[in-house]
């Protein structure tokens, strides 16, 4: 039976790894930094309690930002596989906290590497490291002949979070090469899901969109309408990760759908799932959505109301544009076929913020705090 340890478990990515590698047989164990309010509901369907929890599901307290427990957790783990999920991964927050975001995600990557490599675990580890499509910063130059990033592309990274994930990217590649450790980056494109964060682009227009067509708010505010993004479900790319670490030769790939999609055009398909057109106006911080028609009698808006405005404080310093992966060699040599399109993708996630919407509001009306 395969042990796997999971960095970041509480988050999106981690709580959907958990559930594959279980189902798989794996015994898991994951570390959660502590807090003082509850911060396990992604994973509260594994973890009941120290005295229900199954055997083969343990977490522990940690933090890649110390050493001495990243060491400790590893040896008392002794784990087959190591998946490093945790990150502060919010792009805009990481340039108002550049240090902090430098040591998580480049220093805690080295934390780990070197815990296997003092441990000597290097021939029973093996590790993946999440990398991210912010390396390459959208430089339209630096794409293949396919107008895609790859594997060879060249790294331009445009934020304090894909500068840090950069040096986590290279010291993995460095302790494969210098040491012989079976380490891995996974480059993801951006994958999303019901459980993203409620801070993150697609989550926030999915909640936005649940709460407007409800009457429980009234507009919502975005930045950069013309990014584009290349958008899949976080349940497809999990499991790529696994098949990473389950090849013969421990190798770098990019996890990608290779389709592109605006924010603008993601707000419409969201609110499209209930019924509801949006029409843009104007151009830059000036372009407004409004409710061009509503079909559902359920979700009735007035038509000409404006629910979508553009915010300047979203904006990043420095913008990435475009982001498209090739996910060819993931494709042919992982075998990894995604399970969703977009379509899919947009659908799950806005019927879960209906349903989150309805129950806050009945909490309410009840006189309870909604959550």
């Amino acid at each position: 039976m395969k042990i796997a340890l999971i960095s970041g478990i509480t988050v999106q990515d981690g709580s959907y790894l958990a559930e594959l590698l279980l189902d798989k047989g794996y015994v898991v164990h994951g570390v959660k930094r502590r807090a003082s309010s509850f911060n396990t509901q992604r994973i509260d369907h594994i973890y009941q309690d120290q005295h229900q929890t199954p055997v083969n599901f343990k977490l522990h307290y940690g933090d890649l930002t110390d050493s001495t427990n990243v060491i400790r957790i590893i040896q008392e783990v002794q784990p087959d596989e190591i998946y490093n999920l945790g990150a502060m991964s919010h792009v805009k927050v990481s340039f108002d906290s550049p240090e902090y975001v430098a040591n998580v995600d480049g220093l805690g990557t080295l934390r780990i590497l070197e815990a296997v490599r003092i441990l000597g675990l290097i021939n029973k580890t093996r590790i993946y490291q999440a990398s991210t499509s912010e390396l390459y910063g959208g430089l339209a130059e630096n794409k293949n002949e396919k107008g895609m990033y790859d594997e060879n592309s060249p790294f331009y990274p445009r934020s304090p979070y894909g500068a840090a994930k950069i040096y986590g990217f290279w010291i993995t590649k460095n302790y494969r090469e210098a040491y012989d450790m079976f380490a891995c980056n996974g480059i993801l494109f951006n994958h999303e899901s019901p459980r993203r964060g409620e801070t993150f682009v697609t989550r926030k227009i999915t909640m936005a969109t649940a709460a407007i067509a409800l009457g429980h708010q009234d507009c919502l505010y975005l930045g950069n309408l013309d990014a584009q993004r290349d958008w899949g479900h976080a349940k497809d790319y999990v499991e790529a990760m696994w098949r990473i670490l389950q090849q013969d030769v421990p190798e770098d790939y990019v996890i990608a759908m290779g389709e592109t999609t605006y924010v603008r055009d993601f707000v419409r398909m969201s609110f499209a799932e209930l019924g509801i057109e949006i029409e843009f106006k104007g151009e830059g911080v000036n372009e407004k959505g409004y409710v061009k028609a509503c079909t559902n009698s359920l979700y009735q808006i007035e038509i000409g109301k404006q629910v979508i405005a553009v915010d300047p404080k979203y904006f990043r310093p420095t913008e990435v544009d475009l982001l498209i992966g090739d996910p060819t060699k993931s494709k042919t040599q992982l075998g990894w076929a995604p399970q969703y399109d977009l379509s899919g993708l947009v659908q799950e996630m806005v019927a879960m913020d209906v349903d989150r919407v309805k129950k806050d509001m009945m909490l309410k009306k009840a006189g309870f705090r909604a959550s």
